[in-house]
């Protein structure tokens, strides 16, 4: 009898398999044969799942995106505004180790980019995203009537989308001086300058 076979499931083995040749050996270790090989299948299955390894790549990257968004959708803002902003934009950031596995392949991804215009693309969407979310703790300041009066909207989009973004490098490149605690302190102490 034939194995029966998820694809899906597979698909996401692979792209953890990426995940894994990345953060252990680097981007350019990340060929079909060694993802092959780390995934446990064979080179030529691997076509049956992903047609080129830009695809592969692809899929691998919009999998951290994927797992970020189903992450903050699953979320219940039950607590108080200042409280639940932070918890939001906590969410963006490697403070698990999880969330630091995915966040290292997402930057080794974004630099492919550069030179890969599939990647190009969806890396520019994702950014977008995480800057109306970080554009969502603003307006939900505003609206709420907590900030300070003198607060420039747009400029601070900018500057929290910023803080945000440097903390994950931050973590990324220097675990040692980088940490959850240290990161909801700085997410906390940002907060609260913005209000009245």
């Amino acid at each position: 009898m034939p194995k029966i076979v998820d694809h899906d499931k597979q698909r996401v083995l692979v792209a953890e398999a990426a995940w894994r040749i990345i953060r252990r050996d680097g981007m350019e270790q990340a060929s079909v044969r060694n993802i092959a090989e780390e995934a446990g299948v064979s080179v030529g299955s691997m076509r049956h799942y992903f047609s080129t390894q830009s695809e592969l790549l692809r899929y691998a990257m919009n999998l951290v995106s994927e797992r970020v968004s189903h992450r903050v959708q699953k979320m219940s803002f039950t607590g108080s505004p200042m409280d639940n902003m932070k918890c939001l934009l906590l969410e963006f950031l490697p403070n698990t180790e999880e969330k630091l596995a995915e966040m290292e392949v997402w930057y080794a991804f974004t630099a492919r980019a550069n030179t890969d215009p599939t990647l190009k693309e969806l890396a520019n969407t994702v950014y977008d995203e995480l800057r109306q979310a970080v554009g969502s703790v603003i307006t939900y300041l505003i609206k709420l009537d907590l900030s300070r009066p003198d607060l420039d909207k747009e400029l601070e989009i900018e500057r929290l989308y910023a803080l945000v973004d440097g903390l994950g490098i931050h973590t990324v490149l220097r675990p040692d001086q980088m940490n959850a605690k240290l990161m909801d302190d700085v997410l906390t102490l940002h907060l609260a300058s913005l209000c009245r």
